[in-house]
């Protein structure tokens, strides 16, 4: 590898950092937009735990000592999908002010434009899904995949928030619009209840079981669940982990790709 191209992606590398900090600090200078993605997951599993209590009896439903763990993965993946368009929110927030111009004028690499706000979104939600299942834990839940499990735990979620936000920076390039992208979180929040989230789909009948059964919520719930009650199963964290990769592979792409034709084109 030649000294040029060592120098241009240690740049990009410390670009990329630059405009993350941004904003993991612009996060954090609006705390009234970050903590209802806390608090709001954490009041509708209190209220669920107490709904559901004899749920947890029926035949066929996972072995559980209490409803609270079995809603552990929906709380932290709708805590963290409150702000997973936040990257794509921000893109066009800089579209529409003219920053991402000033940017593009700057010996700014193409890159970082978008993996710096995605790295920031990923940070944030990080943040959060450690915090969801510290207080979790707090009241009771046990992890039988223990702390390792935790960890998948977290980083599923934080790779899910990297396939929204990779989405949400495609509508940003190609309408430079907030509401454009903002529009497309009742879409996640939504998917979330069309899932296994708060019911598995064992006993769910007819096309809504269909459709939780087709969700990829889904597919990332269930075996972030059996590593939390059933333990430790390596199947399940290449699940855990394998999906929302391979979704964020395919919308980041697809982030690249919309900002190499927007930048082509003018």
């Amino acid at each position: 590898m030649s000294t040029g191209t060592i120098t241009g992606l240690r740049l990009a590398g410390v670009q990329t950092l630059a405009l993350a900090r941004r904003s993991v600090v612009s996060e954090w200078r609006q705390l009234g937009n970050v903590m209802p993605g806390i608090v709001f997951p954490l009041l509708l599993a209190a209220v669920y735990t107490h709904q559901f209590e004899r749920v947890i009896l029926l035949p066929g439903f996972p072995v559980v000592d209490s409803f609270l763990d079995f809603v552990l993965p929906a709380s932290l993946l709708q805590s963290v999908s409150f702000g997973a368009t936040e990257a794509g929110t921000e893109l066009a927030r800089d579209i529409e002010n003219g920053f991402f111009d000033r940017l593009r004028a700057s010996p700014c690499a193409r890159l970082p434009l978008l993996l710096g706000r995605l790295g920031g979104a990923m940070v944030v939600a990080t943040a959060k899904g450690a915090l969801i299942v510290a207080i979790f834990l707090a009241f009771g839940t046990e992890i039988a995949g223990g702390p390792a499990a935790i960890l998948v735990i977290v980083a599923a979620a934080v790779l899910l928030v990297l396939a929204i936000g990779g989405l949400g920076q495609v509508l940003a390039i190609l309408t430079g619009n907030q509401e454009a992208v903002n529009a497309t979180f009742p879409l996640v929040f939504t998917s979330i209840f069309m899932s296994s989230a708060f019911f598995p789909t064992t006993l769910m009948s007819g096309w809504f079981r269909q459709v939780a059964e087709a969700n990829p919520v889904t597919w990332i719930i269930d075996p972030i669940r059996r590593l939390i009650l059933e333990g430790w199963s390596w199947s399940d964290v290449g699940q855990a982990l394998g999906v929302p990769l391979a979704i964020s592979v395919v919308t980041v792409t697809m982030a690249v790709v919309a900002l190499d034709r927007r930048l082509g084109a003018s």
